[in-house]
This record gives C-alpha cells, structure tokens and sequence, in this order.
C-alpha cells in the first residue's frame, strides 16, 4: 500500500513539473520580415543596413538583437525569441539616403504567423539657395518663405519665413528627396519685386536657385 502512494505521488510531481519544462524547450519565437522600397528608383533597397533593437519596460536603453544586410530586392527577415520587451525598434540606413526609424509595440507582434513591415524611402539631393543683393542699401529687407521642399526632418531647412537685411551675398543648403521640386517665394519689402523660384533636385547630387535683387 506504501508503495502505491510513493508511485502517486511521484506521478504526481512529475504532472506538476512537465508542462514548466516543455514551455522552456518549445519557447514562442516571433519573425518579423518585410521589403524596404527605394521610391526615388521604384525598386527595393538594396545594399542597405537594417538593425533590429528591443527596448525593455520602463527602459530607453536600444539594445541590438541583431543586424544583417538587404537582399538586391529590398527584402529583410529576422526570427527572434519572444521575451518580456516593451517594444522593438527596426533602422534601416544606407548612405545618401534617408534613415527609417521605427518602433514596433510588443502589443502588435503574434507568434503565430509572420508579422509583415513593409516600408520605403528617398535619395538624397540638395538645393543651394543663393542670395545676392547686386546694389545693397541698409534698409534693405528679402522675405522668403519655402514653398515646396522636404519637411520634418533633422537636415530639412526650416518652413517659416526668412529675412535678410541690408548687404546680402549668401548661399544656404537645404536637403530633399531627390528628382523632386524645391521652390521659394521671395519679397523685397517696400517694393513690387516678389516671384516664385524653382528647381528640381538632381539624385544624389546641388542644384542652384539662384536670387539676385
């Protein structure tokens, strides 16, 4: 009889134990892919540099899981242990072009089938504005404001009115998408004079808008 209750019970803490044991061994995994689109060249990035990060809670601390680089379609895969993270964060960066940033919510993510994040973005061009007033007097005042152009971002020159006074020989840089237009509209106050300048942006590469007054 003796016996038989030692073999329950070691039943029994075998029940207990084996479920804790096969959760450990068959831990959830999530796989987060996707295809990061070049617009400039409507095709995938290729060539690109895609960094997955975990943040855990109540942390602002990036901790790398793990980098790898674009296939020449734009395409990224990723398979990672399921953990007790607040968010993830997915980078891409590629040279001359801008970065993608993003953070990805424990929240949003299943481990049951393939969590898709598809995202694209621009090359890089620049437009040198350059401003040249040709017979300068104190009083002078040049208004401009930006009226096509890239905005928010960290290297995109301000959307809000500029203004200039008196002697003027100046050159000012601004990013944007490349193959795209950038143009200003100019005042000088107290006159008539006020037009609208405009340029597209070569990939990769300055474009002038020049403003003589």
């Amino acid at each position: 009889m003796k016996i038989k209750k030692v073999i329950s019970f070691v039943f029994l803490i075998l029940l207990f134990f084996l479920p804790f044991h096969q959760c450990k061994k068959g831990a959830a995994t999530f796989t987060l892919k996707g295809t990061i689109t070049d617009e400039t060249l409507n095709q995938g990035l290729n060539n690109a540099q895609v960094y997955l990060y975990k943040v855990p809670a109540g942390s602002s601390e990036k901790i790398l899981i793990e980098s790898k680089q674009l296939d020449a379609n734009g395409n990224f895969s990723f398979s990672f242990q399921r953990e007790a993270i607040e968010k993830y964060v997915i980078m891409i960066e590629k040279e001359n072009y801008f970065l993608i940033e993003e953070d990805i919510y424990f929240s949003t993510l299943t481990t049951t089938q393939d969590n898709i994040r598809d995202y694209s973005t621009t090359a890089k061009s620049w437009v040198k504005i350059k401003l040249k007033n040709n017979n300068p007097q104190t009083n002078d005042h040049l208004r401009y404001i930006k009226q096509e152009g890239k905005v928010n971002c960290i290297e995109c020159c301000p959307s809000s009115e500029q203004n200039y006074y008196g002697d003027l020989d100046t050159s000012i840089y601004c990013i944007n998408d490349a193959n795209t237009n950038y143009s200003i509209y100019y005042w000088i106050i107290g006159t008539n004079q006020q037009n609208l300048l405009s340029a597209n942006t070569s990939i990769f590469d300055t474009t002038e808008i020049l403003l003589n007054y």
